[in-house]
């Protein structure tokens, strides 16, 4: 069966995000480390269906990296009443994976801010070379949310936000979020798990390994992506 065409405007959207990030500067984890990605998501009660397609992609992320040394990847949720859990880095996305199966979502609000300063933590331990944010909703003070955001930019940590759906106050509020950071915003819908792998492998192979290694990305997923980036800036 043919997969619908991604829209002429969401397209464009994930072209422009694509382009935010050729333009960051490379990211480089010490030598014979693997890069770090926190990787927080909403599991409040509307988001079982992503989270079990998020759930489902993250092996993807470890695939796409580890010629480059590998990626250590820390999961972050919130859901139910202030509920919210991180894992230490794993760097086994069977392992990731299955403490993933393990979450049931839980209805609440938002508690993105908690995500980001654990973010904000690690990197202060250690080099962080990207936070991603699923969601689709944001119910918290942006000003609030954007301090944090910029206090990750000042660590050299940005933040990709990856949203579902097109509610416009989460749009407004990822997009701030990602802009101070040094980061980039994403749209995806229900129907575009393609879309969600590929921008995932993106950002994981580009906190692995910069730029230089998200050009040289092989098979057809990578060549689309490559396919939409400007040159390098000389």
């Amino acid at each position: 069966m043919t997969k619908p065409p991604v829209p002429a405007r969401k397209g464009a959207e994930i072209a422009a995000f694509l382009d935010q990030v050729a333009r960051l500067p490379a990211v480089r984890p010490a030598r014979g480390r693997p890069g770090r990605l926190v990787f927080a998501v909403d599991a409040t009660a509307s988001r079982q269906p992503a989270w079990d397609r998020a759930c489902a992609l993250t092996g993807e992320m470890f695939l796409a990296t580890r010629d480059l040394g590998g990626l250590a990847v820390s999961l972050a949720y919130w859901r139910g009443f202030m509920e919210f859990a991180a894992t230490p880095f794993l760097t086994d996305g069977a392992e990731l994976a299955r403490r993933m199966s393990g979450v049931t979502c839980l209805g609440g609000q938002t508690q993105l801010l908690r995500a980001l300063r654990h973010a904000l933590a690690e990197s202060r331990k250690e080099k962080v070379g990207a936070l991603v944010l699923v969601g689709d909703a944001v119910e918290e003070d942006v000003d609030a949310l954007c301090h944090a955001a910029g206090e990750l930019g000042l660590f050299g940590t940005p933040v990709f936000c990856f949203q579902e759906g097109d509610n416009p106050v989460a749009t407004n509020a990822f997009r701030q979020v990602a802009k101070v950071s040094g980061g980039a915003w994403a749209p995806f819908d229900s129907a575009s798990a393609g879309t969600l792998r590929d921008l995932l492998r993106a950002v994981a192979v580009f906190a692995a390994g910069g730029r230089g290694a998200l050009a040289a990305l092989s098979g057809p997923a990578a060549a689309r992506i490559a396919g939409q980036l400007p040159g390098p800036r000389r």
